[in-house]
């Protein structure tokens, strides 16, 4: 079925983002985004769902939704299985980029930066707050693999409910977290005709540049 999608159009008019109300640290004004997407966004959204972009080795990108679960100085932390698609390619190309959109606030932020792997303690840790089937389901799911049906996973599942029925899992070696640590984050907020405000800070040694983009 054929569809016209050109006279779909939303005016962005809720609020405006100057350099003049901008932290010169770009977590500060992460952070004070995030907590006003926590207070603002409502059901289905997630405030902290973003999509993740990577790169295999043959060049093509790849994209799919992610939860953030930490964030400190260092940089934005998200756990998945080591061996799934993703984690192949982060292995060939460890660079990456994270999108958060929050409608209803008429906010974007594009995160780009190197990714490397949290500690074991650091993945421990988070594993052990997860419910128990997410802990199960860890231990359960070759993730990104081919299986014959879904009874093959409810298969493995079970298997694997019964190898831990003694004793409560541990998090698995091939499961833990990733942290992306920013080279470039952007702030964008919609604004009439289009003309949106876009802030971007680029890491400079130490410190970060602040410049405004073109809409």
């Amino acid at each position: 079925m054929y569809r016209t999608l050109a006279d779909m159009r939303r005016d962005y008019t809720r609020d405006g983002l100057s350099e003049a109300n901008a932290p010169s640290n770009p977590f500060q004004l992460f952070d004070q985004w995030f907590t006003e997407a926590m207070a603002t966004e409502q059901p289905p959204v997630e405030p902290n769902a973003m999509t993740f972009a990577t790169v295999d080795a043959q060049g093509r990108p790849h994209c799919r939704i992610l939860l953030l679960k930490a964030l400190d100085t260092r940089g934005f932390t998200f756990f998945t299985n080591y061996e799934s698609d993703k984690g192949e390619q982060l292995r060939t190309n460890p660079y990456a980029a994270m999108t958060f959109f929050w409608p209803t606030l008429e906010r974007q932020v594009r995160i780009e930066g190197r990714v490397e792997k949290v500690t074991p303690e650091e993945s421990e840790s988070y594993y052990q707050v997860r419910p128990l089937g997410s802990r199960l389901g860890a231990w359960a799911s070759p993730q990104s693999r081919v299986l014959r049906d879904r009874a093959e996973l409810e298969q493995l599942l079970a298997s694997t409910e019964q190898r831990f029925l003694q004793e409560p899992p541990h998090c698995p070696p091939h499961w833990g977290g990733y942290r992306l640590l920013p080279e470039r984050i952007e702030f964008w907020q919609g604004r009439p005709s289009r003309l949106h405000d876009r802030l971007n800070f680029r890491k400079m040694g130490d410190e970060w540049l602040c410049e405004r983009l073109a809409p």
